[in-house]
């Protein structure tokens, strides 16, 4: 990118607790400019947006979200590698005015970096709302007169002052000191910077490296391995901190009032969803409404899908008839793609409808409460408090979830998550419950696909308790966890969530699941003397004839599901689409195509019925996960070893479920 004006485009990070809304302000900032890349030397994703102000361009970075500059995990690293970056010119400093207590800590950190700054003061909202008031004349002076600049993620109030704040401030350049500690201290600080300047005469952040060497942090040790011994001969990091949190103390005192007036409503509602007995229980009637309307609400509208597919599906039927094109290439656009992308595609009202519910929980501040409540069980499990993050990630989607498991500190701990994350129903496994629990399950069904997801959690669970107990009972660290305020869901921010998702969805559609449909069509219609009349002479029913004894105990001894299977590792919504070429229907979820496909399994089973069905969506549930998800447990892990053991593990655990589930259910069935 070059700049209007000739010069280069000004690199603004955008850094903040988590849950401070920076990120929403971010979006707010950079429209839908974005694109994702990786960080330099590691497999954290950033997200990178422009903008522009009176002629100048804005690189704008957002950050993942940390608590302060002395990190542990690979996100927190990341976000201090980016903001120590020479190529930052700005730090937009994100603040949730309702905690300033807790975010200023980051602050008095980032102001001793010595690069230009500016303080966005976000929800000032909340703050009215509980009666306080903040001095925004006295807070810039006790902060060494950066900019501090009210704004509103939500609303999208104050960007344009902020964008100004954020040109001058570079064009300004960095201020001086403002937090001074002990004499001792700043003797050796004094010291520890003219070491610096000797050995690394071009390094910027003199101050805050000396500081840091001070607290004897090691990645600054390793980074800059000068000799100390003779000017920190212990580490002063107590003294430190303790100096910052009294600054803090005496700037919230001169400029933060009224901090009581009003007691906050997220305490009164906390009182019943973080509750130690009816938290759970509320979790899983909040999750059990979300599939009641991710079944009412999304049946209601997949109709208009329903009759779309068909109409074009006809219309293509015809005017390939009408054009005389071979019946081979009629059957593979219209029984192959058709009737394999396009089944896939009347499930997006299910599919919208539940991640418009997930970003609504997630933007209110309600996940991090499921997080808070299930920490007690995630440490009697073995797993670390941190570890149902990412698996409350998994509802969505396992690739992000998987990828979220940096949050964790030790290799031990990110390995343990990742084996157990992927049991949670991510939205591609969606369309299988829909379509079994409809066909096999239709007084019910919104129960039916909704048991799926519990059942997932509680595998995972009982998955870590075991490998705890092979373990000798190990204890990990509790979960700490900022509990936001909650606070209306922002409707832009919830649209570019969804839509991202949904996006992703359809980019899978046309492009995996449309391969897989292809080569589906091509296994089922071509045998070894060439093309086949019937698919039962065909190579997938070769290959589903030698494993299907395999599933037999599971009462899924049906070549076709195992073809099914088979084609759903390279995406789970294939096993759907993969029913309907198995099957001849052009549309899976419609009224009429699943009566063909009952009618069809009952043609070759006569007593496959609901307890099979049910059984089928427990195999899909814990089998190996798709393709995507196992090269991203490959990047992460970095051992083929550990991925591969866990795909084999994770297919002979769904058989045994499924089995246990067929076989117990015959004894009351």
């Amino acid at each position: 990118m070059t700049q209007i004006n000739g010069k280069g485009p000004i690199h603004v990070a955008f850094v903040g607790n988590p849950n401070c809304g920076k990120t929403t302000l971010f979006n707010a900032v950079t429209g839908s400019k974005l694109k994702v890349a990786n960080w330099p030397g590691v497999t954290v994703e950033k997200k990178e947006g422009h903008a522009e102000y009176e002629g100048e361009q804005l690189i704008c970075i957002d950050t993942p979200g940390i608590y302060s500059l002395t990190c542990y995990t690979i996100e927190e690293k990341v976000t201090r590698q980016c903001v120590m970056d020479d190529e930052i010119d700005v730090i937009v400093n994100v603040v949730d005015a309702s905690s300033m207590e807790r975010n200023l800590y980051l602050t008095l950190q980032l102001l001793e970096l010595g690069k230009p700054m500016v303080l966005a003061l976000n929800m000032m909202d909340i703050v009215q709302e509980r009666g306080m008031e903040i001095d925004q004349h006295r807070l810039p002076e006790m902060l060494g007169d950066i900019a501090v600049i009210p704004v509103s993620a939500a609303k999208r109030s104050g960007i344009t002052t902020l964008l100004h704040a954020v040109v001058h401030h570079y064009k300004e350049g960095p201020k001086g000191d403002i937090l001074h500690y002990s004499e001792e201290i700043e003797n050796k600080i004094a010291k520890l910077e003219v070491m610096m300047q000797a050995h690394y005469p071009k390094h910027s952040s003199v101050r805050w490296h000396a500081i840091k060497l001070l607290e004897n942090d090691e990645e600054v040790r390793k980074e800059h391995p000068i000799e100390i011994i003779n000017v920190a001969e212990r580490s002063y990091e107590k003294e430190i901190i303790k100096r910052k949190y009294e600054y803090i103390e005496q700037i919230v005192g001169e400029v933060l009032f009224h901090k009581e007036k009003k007691a906050a409503s997220t305490d009164r509602v906390d009182r019943l969803l973080t509750h130690p007995v009816l938290g759970m229980p509320m979790f899983l009637l909040i999750m059990g409404l979300v599939f009641f309307l991710t079944f009412t609400v999304g049946d209601a509208l997949k109709g208009i899908f329903e009759a779309a597919l068909s109409v074009f599906s006809d219309a293509v039927q015809t005017g390939l008839t009408a054009i005389g094109v071979a019946e081979w290439l009629k059957s593979l656009i219209v029984d192959g793609i058709i009737a394999g992308v396009g089944g896939i595609l009347t499930f997006i009202p299910n599919i919208f409808i539940l991640f418009l519910a997930l970003a609504v929980l997630e933007d209110s501040g309600y996940m991090s409460r499921v997080a808070y409540v299930m920490d007690s069980l995630m440490g009697r499990v073995g797993l670390s408090g941190k570890a149902f993050l990412p698996m409350i990630l998994g509802f969505g989607c396992t690739v992000p979830a998987i990828m979220a498991t940096r949050a964790l500190e030790t290799e031990h701990d990110r390995r343990k998550t990742m084996l157990v994350t992927p049991f949670m129903s991510c939205s591609a496994r969606l369309p299988i419950y829909v379509l079994f629990s409809e066909m096999f399950f239709p007084d019910c069904a919104g129960l039916v696909a909704f048991s799926m997801y519990v059942i997932g959690m509680v595998m995972a669970i009982l998955v870590a308790l075991v490998i705890n107990r092979m373990e000798k009972g190990k204890v990990n660290d509790s979960l700490l966890i900022e509990l936001p305020e909650y606070k209306r869901p922002n409707g832009r921010t919830i649209r570019i969530y969804v839509w991202n998702k949904l996006k992703d969805y359809l980019t899978k559609a046309g492009t995996t699941i449309f391969i897989a449909s292809i080569i589906i069509w091509f296994v089922l219609n071509f045998g070894w003397n060439g093309r086949v009349v019937s698919p039962a002479d065909s190579f997938g029913a070769m290959i589903g004839h030698v494993l299907a004894p395999l599933l037999v105990p599971a009462g899924l001894g049906m070549w076709q599901i195992v073809v099914a299977l088979i084609s759903g590792i390279s995406a789970k919504e294939v096993v759907v689409s993969s029913f309907a070429v198995l099957f001849g229907v052009s549309n899976a979820n419609s009224a009429a195509g699943m009566h063909t496909i009952v009618e069809n399994i009952h043609a070759i089973n006569p007593d496959f019925g609901p307890l099979n069905a049910y059984a089928l969506m427990v195999f899909c549930l814990l089998y190996v996960p798709c393709a995507a998800t196992i090269a991203t447990i490959r990047k992460e892990s970095g051992s083929w070893k550990f991925t591969g053991g866990m795909a084999v593990f994770q297919i002979i655990f769904a058989w045994l479920m499924s089995v246990l589930v067929y076989q117990v259910g015959h004894l009351f069935l």
